[in-house]
């Protein structure tokens, strides 16, 4: 799986979390501490909050290993596994040349590293499964009137695709409310249709269709992403106009677990979405 530095950061902050809470010391203590050991270093207790919140994009080796002396750990491999941690939790992506149309790039970051994504779309196309012309359609009516920026856009959103064609790519489950296919316009229609119905032959996608007949439905709030990682808690994404939110604590994840079964109880089968795509083109 892809080295994701979003979830290096994660893993991080959360194992010097349990380590500090281990020794029973409080970030205030900590900061004292680092202070009295590195006294030409910036530390203080909103440090150590920034650390273990991952509100710090680069955590400095010395910084690091001040607090790894601190909490006692002596280890030089486990203590260098840190160091390893902290250098790939330090690193970008490909997406960084192009946070003028995609922002942080955290959803991206994530996205790289997730073994799993199961989303759930009720006015769009999964963005993994847009096509070219579609992708530029959205960032239109989205008022952007800017060409270059459509195709910067664009451009980034097909790069994000080739996770699906990596040799240990996540599996693909989408369940997508049937509004989001009659809002495709009609010109590009049956090509878009046709893309979900050619990805749903790969074997780590699955393309599922909530029909209207169904009528009111567990997923009416709106859009949602739930992604998995191999070794990392899973994280509920919720796309935004300015900036999408991440959910992250345990009742929050078991919220969206319920509405994605309730959706997915909804949804046609495999099969029956395949055909109704094919109504939607008008191929057998």
């Amino acid at each position: 799986m892809a080295a994701s530095p979003t979830l290096r950061r994660r893993r991080l902050a959360r194992q010097l979390l349990k380590l500090r809470a281990d020794k029973g010391l409080t970030v205030g203590a900590v900061g004292a501490e680092a202070k009295r050991r590195s006294p030409s270093r910036p530390w203080s207790a909103a440090k150590v909050t920034r650390i273990e919140n991952r509100q710090l994009q680069h955590l400095r080796e010395t910084d690091l290993l001040t607090l790894l002396d601190i909490y006692g750990v002596t280890d030089a491999d486990e203590r260098a596994a840190y160091v390893r941690l902290a250098r790939e939790a330090s690193q970008t992506g490909w997406w960084v040349g192009y946070r003028d149309v995609v922002g942080s790039g955290t959803y991206i970051d994530l996205e790289t590293g997730a073994s799993e994504l199961r989303a759930f779309e009720i006015v769009f196309i999964p963005g993994l499964l847009q096509t070219p012309a579609y992708a530029g359609a959205v960032a239109a009516a989205s008022g952007v009137t800017s060409e270059h920026e459509i195709d910067r856009r664009v451009e980034a959103r097909m790069m994000r695709r080739q996770v699906l064609d990596q040799p240990d790519a996540p599996t693909l489950d989408a369940v997508i409310d049937e509004a989001a296919l009659h809002k495709i316009p009609e010109h590009m229609r049956a090509e878009q249709v046709q893309h979900l119905i050619d990805m749903q032959s790969r074997p780590n996608v699955s393309v599922r269709i909530l029909p209207n007949s169904t009528g009111l439905h567990a997923g009416m709030e709106g859009a949602f992403v739930l992604m998995s990682f191999p070794h990392d808690p899973p994280v509920v994404y919720l796309e935004q106009s300015l900036a999408g939110m991440f959910l992250e604590e345990a009742d929050e994840l078991a919220h969206y677990e319920r509405v994605w079964a309730h959706v997915q109880e909804s949804a046609l089968s495999a099969d029956d979405s395949v055909a109704f795509l094919r109504g939607l083109t008008g191929s057998q």
